[in-house]
Parts: structure tokens; sequence; C-alpha cells
């Protein structure tokens, strides 16, 4: 993993254990800061609710950072017949927000593992991957974190995942180029090691 990467994963989690949030009242308050430093009157009728519904719409954005994703995978099974295939979840949408601009990321993530002893209900992959979109982000990160859930709690033979997500940071401000799609992958165990089972999971996602 890269260092840098590896540095902000754990910082990430340490601020998680250790911040102590505002009240809602507070943060009604700092959305009429903006309101107003935006330009307009939050007293005025059609932005009086307008600091509630933020603050409501940030629990939903964000709700990830009150979910711990490794005891979501903490149910597991070990009776699956002999199965030794690979297990792929493909097209498995998500919104997320940039740490950076606090604009939304939206795009699909394609995972794959291989079951050594413990495979686990598909659901709980897909619950893994929303609870880290649910946060402020970067795709890099968002993508080491996911993977290395998996490798942790699973102890699979090897896993792989592809991000695929437009950034608004980029299409709707800045450079303002609309189409432009950031794609992340990483490959753990037999993945990295086996070039065809790579070239069998990226198969996989264009079917």
């Amino acid at each position: 993993m890269d260092k840098k990467v590896s540095d902000e994963i754990i910082h990430s989690e340490s601020i998680n254990n250790s911040i102590t949030k505002p009240s809602r009242e507070e943060a009604m308050e700092a959305v009429k800061t903006l309101i107003s430093w935006a330009g307009d009157d939050p007293s005025r009728e059609g932005l009086i609710e307008t600091p509630k519904r933020v603050v409501n719409a940030y629990e939903e954005f964000f709700a990830g950072y009150e979910q711990d994703a490794s005891k979501v995978l903490g149910k597991t099974f070990e009776d699956v017949n002999g199965y030794d295939d690979i297990v792929f979840l493909r097209d498995i949408n998500i919104d997320s927000h940039c740490e950076h601009h606090m604009v939304p990321i939206a795009g699909k993530v394609h995972v794959a593992y291989l079951p050594k002893n413990k495979v686990v209900g598909i659901s709980k992959l897909a619950r893994v991957i929303e609870i880290f979109a649910k946060r402020l982000q970067t795709q890099e990160t968002m993508t080491m974190q996911i993977i290395n859930t998996i490798d942790e709690t699973l102890e699979p033979f090897g896993s792989a995942i592809m991000i695929d997500a437009k950034h608004q940071c980029m299409t709707t401000r800045g450079i303002n180029k609309p189409n432009v799609s950031t794609i992340t992958t990483k490959f753990t165990g037999l993945f990295a090691e086996d070039a065809e089972l790579r070239n069998r999971f990226m198969q996989l996602i264009k079917e």
C-alpha cells in the first residue's frame, strides 16, 4: 500500500474515534453562517427551514461515521459445499463526498474475493462499501479502506476492487470537465499474483 494512502486511512480512523461532534443547533447555526456568507438572508421565507434540512441531509450523507465496517462482515459462513471460485459483485452504486470541497462523488464499485475458509452474505459486502462511501473521502482512500476490510475480516486467497466515479469538484467547478471519470483499482493475494485471475475480474466487469 502507498504510504501516503495508508497514513490517510490511519489518520481518518483516529479522528473518527476522538472527535467531539457539535450539537444539532450549532450545526444549523453554521449553515446559517454559510448562507449569509454566500450573500443571502437565512431568515427569508425560502431559507428559514434550510439549516434544518441541510443538517438532516448531512446525517444521511455521512452516516458511515457511525458504523463499523469490520463488524458488518463479522458473521461469516464456512459451509459452501466446496465452492472455491470468485465471488463477484458488479455495479454497486455509490454516492460519496469529496473531502477537499465537500461536493458529490458518484459512481460504481466492482468488487470480488476468492474465498479461503469464509464467505459472507453479499448484502454485507455492499453495506461495507456504503459505510465507507458515506464519509468525506478521496477515491484512493475509499478503495483501500474497502479492500483492506475484506482482506482483514474474510482472510480470502485474494481480493479485487475497481471504483469508477465522477467527482463534482472536477465536473462542476475548477477545470469544469463534465465527462471525466476517475478509476481506481487494487488487487491483493492471488489477484495480484495471477494475471489470468485479474483478467477474469476485468472481463466480468464488462459483461
